[in-house]
């Protein structure tokens, strides 16, 4: 999951996904810069987080969006 320390989206997906005990790893890309690279190259040289890559597919989910996902990492929407 690669985030900035300041995004809300970020902290609500990270929240969305705890509650719902799914595992991540964090990158802030405030703090690498290849992983802002990626995120930029990825979305279209637009820098939006947070961005997922999940088994090698990238989406981002700005804004906030808890049914995309539920529906991505195959949890319910409400825990």
């Amino acid at each position: 999951m690669y985030t900035t320390s300041w995004c809300g989206d970020c902290r609500r997906a990270k929240q969305f996904l705890r509650e719902r005990g799914v595992t991540f790893r964090e990158v802030n890309i405030d703090e690498e810069p290849d992983a802002e690279e990626l995120v930029l190259r990825v979305n279209q040289g637009r820098r939006k987080v947070p961005t997922f890559d999940v088994n090698g597919r990238y989406f981002a989910c700005s804004p906030f969006d808890p049914y995309k996902l539920a529906e991505e990492f195959h949890v319910p929407l409400n825990p």
